[in-house]
């Protein structure tokens, strides 16, 4: 069987960003850790339509464990860092992207996170 990819957006829920906030602060972790990406995994996991699941964290701690764990295994990842100009102080970090990566990796790291 071939190899299935997914990134996943892990969202702090200490913050309670509105859903218009959380979604964009998503989509900025989701694009940056594609950019951080190796192509052929993107080019494989856009093929298969670029699944996308978005989990929750409790708190920056616990964000910050995940994006460490994703980096020593190797696996891309972004930490996004709030510019605070509109509902959250500057410097707040808010989510993280892992992946895209194989299904099998980054379940390794997040199974135990439940989703948004």
């Amino acid at each position: 069987m071939a190899d299935t990819f997914k990134q996943v957006i892990l969202v702090r829920q200490d913050l309670k960003l509105p859903k218009g906030k959380a979604c964009a602060q998503a989509a900025h972790a989701s694009v940056e850790a594609v950019l951080r990406s190796n192509s052929q995994i993107i080019a494989d996991w856009r093929h298969e339509g670029m699944a996308k699941v978005v989990l929750k964290v409790e708190n920056e701690k616990e964000l910050i464990k995940f994006f460490q764990l994703a980096k020593d295994e190797g696996i891309a990842a972004s930490l996004i860092t709030d510019a605070g100009r509109t509902v959250i102080s500057p410097g707040t970090k808010t989510c993280v992207g892992i992946g895209p990566d194989k299904v099998e990796t980054i379940d390794l790291l997040t199974k135990e996170l439940k989703l948004l």
